[in-house]
């Protein structure tokens, strides 16, 4: 497909890289040269400098004849102003990103109907619902919802003493009578799409795919459960903190924001009343001692600079707050912070550039057995995808250990109605069924993609 990205901060970088890897043709824009000049030397794509909301500009980009346009500026009022001319010159698809706190979402629906945006995305209450979902469940470091939260995957680190320490897959099934399947294995940085033979090491990082409530009985019964974090300490004073914070006052937990704007702390205050809020230097640690960080249950970095919050959550760590959550947008500093033992990382981009990714998947399979939903997991080594089954999948009502299925690509969930299935092999997948597929190697557009 013709793409064009308009804004080429870290969110665009993030959205064009990833759409590069899926073969489409890009051209990046910039009121910024060297932000441009950067991409094209970096990626095979284009580059024109200028206002994504001036029509010459966008008819030198050939707007007209663009399946997608995406305009991830700092701007939510130019990314708005940018996909209406967008439209209007003949792109058949426009995405903004919206950041501003002040958009509620009958405002953003009334924007998206008017504007005939296809869709609207913001980065910061994506991390804030990541950080939200992990919190509620500290045992995991990741965790990705699939139909309407029917089904999750949950990515957790087995200590090096951990029961399941040299037990094979088909035993844990055996031991365990609570219905889940592993479906992805990193050990030493290699991934693994494992069968029933799989031998579970101390240390490996273990992806599971099972119902909210089993997930709940299965944590018990691997001694890897950790009460819900009830006092939270946030570190920095953005726009994700502010949507977070909302989130946990709102079930009564009990929050912490620190931040050295002071105008900053004064806003939040405003909106979030139940909040305690308070103004100061978060890299001063006797600030943090002060202000309770060792009876905290959590302990999240959120400022704008990955070295800090890297530092301090290794600081958090070392004294032993029982959950630490780090903000890292840089891939580079991301894996620093994961040599460093700080394996809860979350970024914003990420989240982004995965709905977009499955966005634009699903603009080339507009009939069919079309992706619901797309999550890059294990450190972006695979990934997990929900299908809707239609009634043309040539693989329907067949058992699943009669299906001819790719290398590395496992069938981890069917939900079906209201019934979640954690399949055997006696399974089938019948029309309407949304299917949980998780694969390393492939980019599937389509359920039937996964067949040989």
């Amino acid at each position: 497909m013709n793409i064009i990205v308009a804004g080429c901060g870290k969110v665009g970088t993030a959205i064009t890289k990833g759409l590069v890897k899926e073969g489409h043709d890009i051209t990046v824009m910039d009121i910024q040269p060297k932000k441009v000049n950067d991409l094209i030397n970096m990626l095979d794509v284009q580059g024109i400098y200028g206002n994504a909301a001036d029509s010459d500009a966008l008819a030198e980009a050939e707007v007209s004849k663009t399946d997608l346009f995406i305009a991830v500026t700092a701007s939510d009022e130019l990314n708005m102003l940018a996909c209406l001319f967008a439209r209007r010159m003949g792109a058949s698809h426009t995405i903004a990103r919206v950041r501003n706190t002040d958009y509620n979402d009958d405002s953003l629906s009334f924007i998206k109907q008017e504007l005939h945006l296809s869709m609207s995305i913001n980065p910061d209450y994506e991390a804030a619902q990541q950080l939200f979902n992990i919190l509620k469940l500290p045992s995991a470091v990741q965790i990705d919802t699939f139909s309407n939260k029917n089904i999750e995957m949950v990515e957790l680190k087995l200590k090096k003493d951990s029961v399941l320490d040299g037990m094979t897959l088909s035993d844990m099934r055996k031991k365990y009578k609570i219905p889940f399947l592993v479906c992805t294995v990193i050990r030493d940085g290699e991934i693994f799409i494992p069968d029933g033979n799989f031998t579970l090491k101390g240390l490996d990082r273990i992806g599971l795919v099972a119902s909210p409530a089993d997930l709940q009985k299965m944590l018990k019964s691997f001694s890897l459960m950790q009460k819900q974090a009830r006092n939270i300490m946030i570190l920095g004073g953005s726009r994700t903190s502010y949507y977070l914070a909302k989130k946990l006052s709102f079930i009564g937990n009990s929050v912490k924001i620190i931040d050295k704007d002071e105008n900053r702390c004064r806003e939040i205050a405003s909106l979030l009343p139940s909040i305690n809020v308070v103004t100061g230097d978060g890299t001063n640690q006797e600030l943090l001692f002060e202000e309770g960080i060792r009876s905290m249950d959590a302990f999240i970095a959120l400022t704008g600079t990955d070295e800090e919050n890297i530092l301090l959550s290794v600081f958090a760590s070392s004294i032993n707050v029982p959950k630490v959550i780090t903000k890292v947008n840089s891939d580079e500093l991301g894996k620093i912070a994961v040599n460093l033992g700080l394996d809860c990382i979350i970024s914003p981009k990420k989240a982004v550039t995965d709905i977009v990714t499955r966005y634009a998947r699903a603009l080339h399979n507009t009939t069919g057995n079309n992706i619901e939903t797309l999550y890059h997991i294990a450190d972006d080594k695979a990934e997990a995808l929900e299908f809707k089954a239609g009634a043309d999948f040539s693989a329907k009502n067949i058992p699943l250990k009669h299906m001819k299925i790719k290398k590395n690509t496992l069938i981890a969930g069917i939900v079906r109605g209201r019934k979640t299935i954690i399949p055997s092999g006696d399974d089938c997948i019948s029309p309407n069924d949304r299917v949980i597929v998780i694969t390393a190697g492939h980019s599937f557009k389509d359920l039937s993609d996964i067949l040989k």
